[in-house]
């Protein structure tokens, strides 16, 4: 089971204001497979001791570093911590403070050092998540199975989840229509098949209550259109549609992967429509320092980021004048722009993607639709 904790794009926001003289981000890969972990420890290690050498040579003082290493120290020994893990980690670090986060996505090992986190590697996992739940349900069964890209699918079990229609109400068979009853045929297997659905919803919620991962329906007709009007989860437009009955769980997933694609497929054609449109009303920018301004006034609507794009240097925080440093001296007052941009446009409620450079018109490190002309 991939043991997912994604922040949400306000947390990305608050946590991009955090200022330490020691701010210490590392992304690493993981593995689900608990027997397979020694790998990811002893990479961290060579990660943390990364870290600690370019604090040392910052200058920080080692009353300061010590906080640090005592933290990851923690996160290094901790056993139970180690069996619980997805594909990708996150540890975002000060003296004071530390947090974990495991990511779905498949992210490379680095290590970064600044007076703020590093979040564009987070921006990605919350843009695309690599997992989805897929909700199997029809009324002789109901299941939840999470799809990952490189595990085999697995069932979740759910407490509480009802067995089928008819062992949610009680009865032999929801098509019972035995006399007295005030609600006979079609009718009455509607009314029976409300209850199954609102009962695997109140199952569903405990389970899938803080997931950011997409939830896939797996069903057909009544049952679906039933439980897009009763539940309180948001699906994906696209579903399988499908008697899952049958299916096992890595059919589920296979026939999963086009539901996602197409999902991801649709939001950039969202986006590059509603670029073109606002395009011809001055209310777009691929250029950095226009987008820095305007995300410091709160005037970006949303914002594509390219996630391997580098640009040193730094922002004013009143203005939002972007200062370049060329890359191969950036010195220590100096951080990513693209990052900082991006946000400053989450703490004022932009719609913030991190994607790959073809993604973005122009294929520049960002592109902004804004809320108002230049």
């Amino acid at each position: 089971m991939l043991y997912v904790d994604l922040p949400t794009a306000r947390e990305i926001g608050e946590l991009d204001l955090v200022r330490s003289d020691a701010c210490v981000s590392i992304y690493l890969a993981t593995t689900p497979l608990t027997q397979e972990t020694g790998k990811s420890r002893t990479t961290l290690r060579q990660l943390i001791k990364t870290a600690i050498d370019r604090l040392e040579a910052a200058g920080v003082e080692k009353r300061r570093i010590w906080p640090l290493q005592e933290h990851f120290d923690t996160v290094l020994e901790d056993d139970g911590f180690w069996e619980h893990q997805a594909h990708s980690l996150a540890i975002l670090a000060t003296p004071e403070k530390l947090l974990t986060y495991r990511l779905a996505n498949n992210l490379s090992d680095m290590v970064a050092v600044s007076d703020r986190f590093h979040l564009k590697p987070l921006l990605r996992a919350i843009t695309f998540p690599n997992a989805a739940h897929v909700l199997a349900v029809s009324e002789n069964a109901v299941r939840l199975i999470e799809v990952s890209s490189d595990l085999p699918a697995t069932e979740i079990k759910v407490p509480n989840m009802p067995r089928s229609a008819a062992s949610a109400v009680g009865k032999a068979s929801i098509n019972d229509s035995g006399a007295g009853r005030r609600i006979q045929g079609k009718e009455g297997q509607k009314v029976r098949l409300g209850q199954y659905i609102r009962k695997i919803d109140t199952a569903l919620r405990p389970v899938l209550a803080h997931s950011e991962i997409p939830l896939i329906l797996a069903s057909t007709l009544p049952v679906a259109g039933l439980f897009r009007s009763l539940s309180r989860f948001d699906l994906l437009e696209d579903m399988i549609e499908t008697a899952p009955d049958n299916m096992t769980e890595a059919e589920l997933a296979k026939a999963a992967r086009p539901v996602l694609d197409a999902h991801y497929a649709r939001r950039m054609a969202e986006f590059r429509t509603h670029y073109d449109t606002r395009a011809g009303q001055s209310r777009t920018t691929t250029d950095i320092s226009d987008a820095a301004r305007a995300a410091t006034f709160g005037g970006i609507e949303t914002l594509l980021v390219d996630i391997d794009a580098v640009i040193p240097g730094s922002v004013d925080e009143a203005s939002g004048a972007v200062s370049f440093v060329p890359k191969e001296a950036p010195g220590a007052g100096s951080y990513g722009v693209v990052d900082e941009i991006a946000g400053r446009a989450l703490r004022t409620g932009a719609r913030v993607l991190a994607v790959r450079k073809p993604d973005i018109p122009g294929e520049t490190p960002l592109a902004a639709i804004l809320r108002h002309p230049l």
